[in-house]
């Protein structure tokens, strides 16, 4: 789903910014074998997967996982689908029995996918076809108790799924800077995001690093080039977005949350996206030390928001 420029505010502020999905508006994409998004999944699923199938000790996925095939047959239904046994992916030419992981393949299925899910232990193996299927990374939130039990994310933006899983809301966003509101929010949103209507939200940043994956672990935060000047910075900067949903599983008191990663060219975003130079200098320009640490932008934002202000007033290259 294209990111809504309008999620770019000034001054900037940590908060939920939840609004509600419009009907009709797809919970899932389809990640095309070959696109970004999937070769990026089948990496990190390839080499890493214990840092991205992770779950509580007797956690039972299935239910979350039978709901996603569901909404996932309305949506992107040559992607990913479900009958309430199996999980199955008919771009992949794969599907998966969610009562023992049983893997059985369809017509011409995609041999590296296949190898993939082969190599797995057989009750990750419809978490890790669901991912490969679809754009979105997934989090199962557990309202009652505000903890996220289970996780299948390959696309993290700089944070570790296995520091994440099976902790308390408060303590997953401890580390988050000036996230008091949302701390103090999390388990009253947790039990909206659960209940009878979808939610979504738009986070962003601005980046050095072009890549889907950003786990802290495999992809270490590049410094931006002391010596670069605002328009290099300019240049060299990568648009990274979230569109954030939330799909409830009736009746238990739970919901999916669902994460799409997109990154492109801030240049990009700039020029052909809706992005607003003026409005994204006042955002970079309002946020606190502690925002900018965290974001990595310390040394970077003011030669960015000379270079934006640049672009806002049509200046070379507007």
């Amino acid at each position: 789903m294209p990111f809504d420029p309008a999620a770019v505010t000034a001054p900037f502020r940590m908060q939920p910014g939840l609004r509600r999905v419009a009907p009709g508006t797809p919970a899932l994409h389809a990640a095309a074998p070959g696109s970004p998004a999937f070769s990026a999944k089948l990496a990190a699923l390839r080499d890493h997967a214990p840092q991205c199938l992770v779950g509580v000790d007797g956690l039972d996925a299935r239910p979350a996982l039978a709901r996603l095939g569901e909404v996932a047959a309305q949506d992107a239904p040559q992607a990913l689908s479900g009958d309430g046994t199996r999980l199955l992916a008919p771009a992949l030419g794969l599907a998966v029995r969610l009562d023992d992981g049983a893997l059985q393949s369809l017509t011409d299925p995609h041999d590296q996918a296949l190898a993939l899910l082969q190599r797995l232990d057989a009750p990750w193996r419809a978490a890790a076809l669901a991912s490969l299927a679809l754009r979105e990374d997934l989090v199962l939130i557990d309202a009652r108790q505000a903890t996220l039990p289970w996780m299948a994310v390959c696309l993290p933006s700089h944070w570790d799924p296995c520091e994440k899983v099976g902790r308390h809301f408060r303590e997953v966003h401890a580390p988050v800077a000036d996230s008091d509101r949302v701390q103090q929010a999390g388990p009253q949103l947790m039990r909206l995001v659960s209940g009878s209507e979808r939610w979504e939200r738009f986070v962003w940043t601005v980046t050095r690093h072009p890549g889907l994956d950003q786990h802290p672990e495999r992809h270490v935060r590049q410094p931006w080039p002391d010596a670069a000047t605002p328009a290099e910075l300019l240049a060299m900067a990568t648009f990274r977005t979230e569109r954030q949903g939330f799909l409830p599983l009736p009746g238990r008191d739970q919901a999916l949350f669902t994460i799409e990663v997109q990154a492109r060219p801030l240049e990009q975003a700039l020029r052909h996206e809706g992005l607003d130079a003026a409005v994204l200098h006042d955002a970079l320009a309002s946020m606190s030390d502690a925002v900018l640490a965290y974001r990595g932008l310390g040394s970077a934002r003011d030669r960015l928001c000379a270079a934006l202000r640049e672009r806002a007033a049509g200046g070379a290259g507007a």
